[in-house]
């Protein structure tokens, strides 16, 4: 019965394990899905006599879009059918013409007007939700933030050739080219009333940002207000620092795509920080400001995607991530992701040119036009597009980084920036930690098991034995605890007694052992055999005192009163309170039980026989020791280190609490660090269930999974092969 009963219990751990698993890679698969998309509807552009489509857009729910129109309409529509739900006229100047459409970042959902008297119209479509009879109903409707009234945006009344306009909550920019090659910035600034019955005004500001800016043939405008991009016809990018609203200065000009091609769609990536260029051999540049070491922004090209062949048509970009969509002249469409670097689809969309695309608010449909007059409506289903092998793995140049790295940086659930979620840092911590922990406790440990098995008296190893193992009973939480908040703050004080007292301690032994070794036989066997050791607690303790009563000293003379400083400003170590050094005498601390109760038993188990017999055949304690005892017991010291490993990888709390949780790739002794088990306790409890970041953690798990089970695997195969070795002893 026992024997099945332990059979059974063997079964349903190896199960356990096997179920744990797979539901890791129940969670985790998802990431890795490439995108799907299926055609929903496709009908004739509503409104068709109500001009040519300049804009398309979407509301969140993907049941109403709307397309205005170069005859300066605005005409509403379902997304399921096409059918026309209102067509509004906007307040147009009479007798003049439109010259110039600008679309407004994604979040405002507003575009602007350009008119052939130099002033221009801004116009928000809205989209009010009300639940009549628990029914959801949508109502579009158009605003004018600014007013109906054209904004005079060019004192000579030059047509506006291309404009640019972002809005925040009391300011609006507009960049424009005019006609006449002139390149204007203008600023209007909502003034504060004193009188609440009086409506607030527009502080208006104009400067010119360029006398001959040339055929202007794209302008664009960051939402923050801050830079411009015009691009002219020999695809030259001139780059405008505008946060001087009143003086622009041109940065640097730099040509964005090779000879022999031209630049048929520009875009900015969400955030206004990357600039996408598509050109006319099919390939999607990215390009972002890069500091170099003058502090200057230059634009750099960063990633390209090539997967058409076909002139890109369109661009457009997803709402609140790093993807976007490119249409060519083939009627394709793609989908990317720059953070990952990877495209996720490309499907045929039409079977003409798709002249304007759109993404949905949610990145769950998309809206596209061909050339023929043809709207064709898709859902979406992306939801992982940010994770691939080189944003796990590799290096990522993520936008304003100076170069590409590895970088994990999760502040919240949502992916409302540029994901940052490199397993490299917390893995290379992960190891870091085990390291430092395993340098402190594999010593220590061994040689203790080897003194307490095979020298020490069987009395005091009865008292030693069960005093070691009890400190395995102590919860981590309070060695974290004690380690974060008392020993950290230790070492950084004694930080010069205690690297005297590394270096001074284990000469300081060996000499206390040798004056004993000189002391006369009568005194030297008034101390019975196996209870040497015991000579050495007031000499260990004696020196640990010297050292640190010293520390003061030796800081002033050596390190300018200030070690810290010192590592800082002539060494160039960067020094935190919470490093690996912390980690490693607490976790050390924390793995010593492990280590040396397994080795003990392993060592004190060696037959007596083996011993004796080398004892009786001449050799001394220590060759029996080294040659007889520790080679059969091999073994169960190896799997003795091989837990120790495994409690030093998996442990949370103690790297936790001492740590400072810093993802950084650095071995420096002096620098902190974060594991892979200590970021899923921090992290998870505030990841959406099933987001990227939610799947990311669970990954995270799953590599430490399979570390732990590679190196127990190899660890067994080891002690197997020196216990067939060794058998024969």
């Amino acid at each position: 019965m026992a024997r099945l009963l332990v059979g059974a219990g063997g079964i349903s751990v190896v199960v356990a394990i096997l179920l744990i698993f797979l539901y890791f890679l129940y969670v985790v698969l998802p990431l890795f899905k490439p995108a799907n998309a299926q055609a929903v509807a496709s009908y004739t552009l509503p409104g068709a006599d109500a001009g040519r489509t300049l804009h398309l857009a979407m509301e969140e729910q993907t049941e109403i879009a709307v397309r205005f129109t170069a005859d300066g309409k605005a005409v509403f529509f379902h997304l399921s059918d096409g059918q026309v739900i209102s067509e509004e006229t906007l307040p147009l100047p009479k007798g003049v013409e439109i010259t110039a459409f600008s679309a407004i970042d994604l979040h405002h959902e507003a575009v602007a007007y350009g008119f052939s008297d130099g002033t221009a119209l801004v116009v928000r479509h809205s989209y009010q939700v009300t639940f009549p009879d628990d029914k959801r109903v949508i109502t579009p409707r158009l605003e004018y933030p600014l007013g109906t009234r054209p904004i005079v945006v060019d004192d000579n009344r030059a047509a506006l050739k291309k404009l640019a306009v972002q809005s925040g909550d009391d300011e609006t920019t507009l960049a424009a080219a005019t006609a006449d090659g002139r390149l204007l910035l203008v600023n209007l600034a909502r003034e504060e009333s004193f009188n609440d019955e009086d409506e607030a005004g527009l502080e208006r500001t104009v400067a010119l940002m360029a006398e001959e800016a040339g055929d202007v043939r794209y302008l664009l405008l960051d939402q923050e207000r801050i830079k411009v991009y015009a691009i002219d016809a020999q695809n030259e990018l001139s780059f405008y620092d505008v946060r001087d609203k009143q003086a622009p200065e041109l940065l640097h000009r730099i040509f964005l795509v090779e000879k022999g091609k031209e630049i048929t769609a520009v875009q900015f990536l969400t955030g206004d920080i990357s600039l996408l260029v598509g050109d006319s051999s099919g390939a999607v540049v990215q390009w972002f400001p890069v500091r170099d070491e003058r502090g200057n922004h230059n634009l750099t090209r960063i990633r390209s995607f090539k997967t058409f062949r076909a002139p890109i048509t369109a661009l457009a970009i997803e709402r609140g991530r790093k993807g976007f969509y490119a249409a060519d002249r083939s009627g394709h469409v793609g989908i990317f992701n720059t953070t990952g670097e990877r495209t996720l689809l490309k499907a045929r969309v039409a079977s003409e040119a798709i002249r304007q695309l759109v993404v949905a608010p949610r990145a769950n449909a998309m809206l596209a036009e061909d050339k023929e007059g043809q709207l064709h409506f898709w859902h979406v289903h992306n939801e992982h597009p940010e994770v691939s092998w080189s944003s796990l793995w590799g290096k990522v140049w993520y936008e304003s980084y100076e170069k590409p790295a590895y970088v994990w940086q999760s502040t919240s659930a949502s992916n409302d920036f540029e994901p940052k979620l490199s397993l490299v840092p917390i893995s290379f911590g992960t190891i870091k930690a085990a390291f430092y922990a395993m340098l402190v406790a594999m010593p220590l440990s061994i040689l203790g098991a080897i003194y307490t098995a095979y020298f020490m008296s069987t009395r005091m190893r009865q008292v030693v034995k069960p005093s070691i193992e009890i400190m395995a009973a102590l919860p981590t939480v309070i060695l974290g605890f004690l380690a974060g908040l008392w020993l950290a703050p230790f070492l950084e004080k004694n930080l010069p007694g205690i690297f005297t007292l590394l270096f001074l301690l284990p000469p300081g032994i060996v000499l206390v052992a040798f004056l004993w070794s000189q002391l006369p036989g009568k005194v030297r066997h008034a101390i019975p055999d196996g209870w040497e050791a015991v000579l050495l607690i007031p000499a260990v303790l004696l020196i640990s005192w010297g050292a640190l009563a010293a520390s003061p000293g030796i800081e002033q003379v050596f390190f300018g009163g200030n070690m810290r400083t010192w590592l800082t400003n002539e060494m160039g170590i960067d020094f935190d309170q919470r490093n690996a050094l912390v980690v490693g005498l607490a976790m050390g601390f924390a793995v010593i039980p492990n280590i040396f109760s397994i080795a003990e038993d392993a060592i004190f188990g060696v037959p007596k026989h083996l011993s004796n017999g080398s004892l009786a055949l001449g050799a001394t304690p220590w060759q029996t020791m080294w040659r007889v005892v520790l080679l059969t017991a091999s073994p169960g010291i190896f799997s003795a280190i091989m837990i120790g490993l495994g409690r030093a990888v998996g442990e949370t709390m103690i790297v936790l609490m001492a740590t400072g949780n810093t993802p950084v790739i650095d071995f420096s002794i002096f620098q902190g660090l974060r594991t892979l088990s200590a970021n899923i306790a921090v992290e998870m409890p505030e990841s959406e269930v099933n987001s990227t970041h939610y799947r990311v953690l669970f990954l995270a798990a799953l590599v430490l999974f399979l570390f732990t089970f590679i190196v127990n695997t190899i660890a067994e195969l080891v002690r197997q092969h020196l216990r067939k070795k060794y058998s024969s002893l």
